[in-house]
C-alpha cells in the first residue's frame, strides 16, 4: 500500500472516530445511571441539535442534555419542551403526524409523545452500558426500528412498548457486524435504508427483519440519506481522501438502486465545506 493512501485511510478514520465521538462525548458518566429529567434552560436554543423533523406544521428538534426544541413559526422561534424525562443527548427523532412521535438516544433510550413534543416517556433505556441509538424512523403508529453504535438494530411492531434487537449480518469483508448504523430511513416504497460507515447502505425489503449490504466503493461514511421522488438515494458523509488539515468536507452521492444492486454511476456530487486552512 502506497504512503499516501495509508495516509487518507488513517486520516478518515479519524474523522469518522471524531463524529461517533461528538455524539457519545456527553454520556452521564458512572456510576450515576439513573436517568434524570432534562432541566428547563436559561437559553434552550444555545444548545446544540443533532437531529430535527416536522410533525405537521410544528418544527421538532432534539439534542445535548436531552433538550427538545419546538417551533410553530417555521423555525423564525423556538422554545423548550415541558418535560423530557432525561438529561442526556438525544439524536434522533421521528413523527408520524402532528401528535405521535420518537426519539433516542444516549444510554439505548426511546422516548414517545402523543401530543405534538411537549411531554415525553420513557419506553426503552439500558444503562448498564452507554450504546447509543443515532436514529429512529416509524412506519406507522405501531411499526418502528432504531439503529446506533456498533450495528445496534432494535424493532417494535406495538407502538414502542416493547423492542426486540434485530441481527443485522456481517458486512462484505468483516468478521463481525460492527459498522456504526447512523441513519435509518425509507423511500417511497417503504423499502428501508442504513447509512453506515465504511461506504456501506444497507438495504430491507421486508420491513427490517432482513438486511443486505450496498456497497458504494467508498471507504468513508455516510452519516445521512433520504429517498428521493425518482427512486434514487441522496446519501451523505465524509470520504477517507478528506484530509482534515485541508478543512471539515463532505459528500453527497445521488445513487440510483435497482433490485439488491447500487448503480454508482448516475451522478456523483462532492460538496466542501469549512474552506482551507491557511
Amino acid at each position: 500500500m502506497r504512503k499516501g493512501h495509508r495516509i487518507h485511510k488513517h486520516a478518515g478514520l479519524l474523522v469518522t472516530a471524531a463524529f461517533v465521538l461528538l455524539l457519545v462525548r456527553l454520556a452521564p458518566a458512572a456510576p450515576s445511571l439513573t436517568l434524570q429529567a432534562a432541566e428547563i434552560a436559561p437559553d434552550p436554543t444555545g444548545a446544540m441539535m443533532l437531529s430535527a423533523t416536522r410533525a405537521g406544521n410544528r418544527i421538532v428538534a432534539v439534542g445535548d442534555h436531552g433538550i427538545v426544541l419546538l417551533s410553530d413559526e417555521n423555525g423564525a422561534n423556538f422554545r423548550q419542551a415541558k418535560s423530557v424525562p432525561v438529561r442526556s443527548a438525544l439524536t434522533g427523532v421521528s413523527f408520524i403526524d402532528d401528535k405521535t412521535g420518537w426519539v433516542v438516544g444516549h444510554w439505548g433510550v426511546v422516548l414517545k409523545t402523543e401530543d405534538g413534543g411537549e411531554t415525553w416517556e420513557v419506553q426503552r433505556s439500558d444503562t448498564s452500558v452507554d450504546k447509543p441509538l443515532f436514529s429512529v424512523y416509524f412506519k406507522d403508529k405501531d411499526h418502528g426500528l432504531a439503529v446506533g453504535l456498533w450495528s445496534l438494530m432494535i424493532t417494535t411492531s406495538d407502538g414502542g412498548r416493547t423492542w426486540s434487537t434485530v441481527g443485522v449480518p456481517v458486512p462484505p469483508g468483516g468478521n463481525k457486524a460492527d459498522l456504526n448504523l447512523f441513519k435509518v430511513f425509507a423511500d417511497g416504497h417503504g423499502t428501508l435504508f442504513v447509512a453506515a460507515e465504511q461506504g456501506m447502505i444497507l438495504r430491507s425489503d421486508d420491513g427490517g427483519s432482513g438486511w443486505t449490504y450496498l456497497p458504494t466503493g467508498y471507504n468513508g461514511s455516510f452519516w445521512t440519506g433520504i429517498g428521493l421522488q425518482d427512486g434514487a438515494l441522496l446519501v451523505g458523509g465524509a470520504p477517507w481522501d478528506h484530509l482534515p488539515q485541508y478543512g471539515w468536507r463532505g459528500i453527497l452521492e445521488r445513487v440510483g438502486v435497482g433490485g439488491q444492486k447500487l448503480d454508482n454511476r448516475l451522478l456523483r456530487n462532492r460538496l466542501e465545506g469549512g474552506g482551507r486552512r491557511a
